[in-house]
């Protein structure tokens, strides 16, 4: 039996831990600072309301990958759940992503969708060939008053920094439609799960070879009393920050308890201008309409800049940082026995589904790697971190 650490409760440790222990030739222990398992995806009832609140802001699991959809379902089940979200501008209130819909009613023009096409292709700058950031490829997709409108100032509140100091990829994750489609997501398969995902996760590390401990915050010092560790965490904090602090945006949120039925009439409404200083506002009972409640939580969104005791959400990869990973991507492969796994382990933008999926990939082939190799040096070759 060999000895694993697993650092963070999350996805990526929850799924590794299972598939380690089910091969019965692990010892796992799995260590999280939180005093709660789950990570960022982790749901409680509220104790007011009695809704199922995504704490650190909503999780809508969607993805086209079959075999991670069928492996999640395994641990709890999913209700089918379609994101819509609405966005309050200084123009009126529309549909998001983009669609034919908002286009009508923001240009105030009654256009199908070859029309839309052909319309939304004139607005575009033609004098940007490469766009060199996130404002130049707004403008070269959908021109000034549309960048304006819904992404400039919101942008600017999400991440903190001129839309000028942003990689132009960014904005490829909200595509622009020609039908009057308002789901947020384009996969084949959504949903939330009915029990919430702190289920899920605790359904994941629920095995004899697996030991639990929260808040138990993890010491490099450790790994000479195990044969692997898999860490989770942000990589700059594994190296206590040696080469610098990577940039990460965090976000909080202030909790409102509303006396009714319905407060905003939808799940999530993103706020784009900067009159107010938040980001969105999400209504927690509408990510569970298979349940009833009197009353309503809502939870005002903010963001911002990752400071000590905050906890990093999204990692900003601006060139500094770039350069800065450059520096940690060396220490990380003179780790001998550590394998770096997850968004922050990482530094990279992921969602559920991908995180699953890596953390599958890892953990399978630790395991055939284990049966042949005659030392314990593994590293995550299959992730480029």
């Amino acid at each position: 039996m060999y000895n694993i650490l697993i650092v963070g409760a999350g996805f990526s440790g929850a799924v590794i831990a299972r598939e380690l222990a089910q091969s019965n030739k692990y010892n796992i222990l799995v260590v999280d600072e939180r005093n709660h398992i789950a990570g960022n995806c982790y749901t409680q009832r509220d104790n007011e309301t009695g809704v199922m609140e995504h704490v650190y802001g909503p999780h809508i699991f969607n993805t086209n990958n079959q075999n991670v959809w069928n492996y999640i379902n395994r641990y709890g089940e999913f209700m089918p759940y379609t994101n819509k979200v609405k966005a309050v501008t200084k123009s009126g209130i529309f549909s998001l992503p983009i669609n034919l819909l908002t286009i009508n009613q923001l240009f105030k023009k009654s256009l199908n969708p070859q029309e839309a096409e052909a319309f939304i292709l004139s607005l575009g700058d033609k004098s940007i060939i490469e766009p060199k950031n996130f404002e130049e490829q707004a403008l070269k997709l959908v021109g000034r008053l549309i960048y304006e409108t819904f992404f400039k100032d919101y942008t600017i509140k999400q991440w903190g920094c001129d839309p000028k100091e942003l990689p132009a990829s960014i904005l490829k994750r909200l595509p622009i439609r020609f039908n009057y489609d308002d789901n947020y997501y384009n996969s084949k398969y959504q949903g939330i799960p009915k029990a919430g995902y702190t289920q899920i996760i605790s359904n994941l590390l629920d095995h004899p070879n697996i030991n639990v401990k929260l808040n138990t915050k993890y010491n490099s010092d450790w790994n000479k009393n195990y044969n692997h560790i898999f860490y989770s965490g942000p990589v700059d904090a594994y190296f206590n920050f040696s080469k610098g602090k990577l940039g990460y945006r965090s976000i909080y949120f202030e909790r409102n308890i509303f006396d009714g039925i319905d407060f905003q009439g939808n799940a999530v409404i993103n706020y784009c201008s900067n009159d107010v200083s938040f980001t969105r506002i999400h209504e927690h009972k509408h990510f569970a309409p298979w349940e009833e409640h009197a009353k309503s939580l809502y939870l005002k969104e903010f963001s911002k800049e990752t400071g000590f005791g905050d906890i990093p959400f999204y990692p900003k990869n601006l060139a500094y940082d770039k350069h800065l990973l450059l520096k940690y991507k060396k220490l990380v492969h003179m780790e001998e026995k550590v394998s770096f796994v997850g968004r922050l382990a990482t530094y990279r933008y992921m969602d559920m589904h991908q995180v699953i999926e890596e953390a599958l990939i890892i953990a399978h082939n630790f395991v055939d790697y284990k049966k042949n190799e005659q030392c314990g040096n593994f590293r995550s070759l299959s992730i480029n971190i």
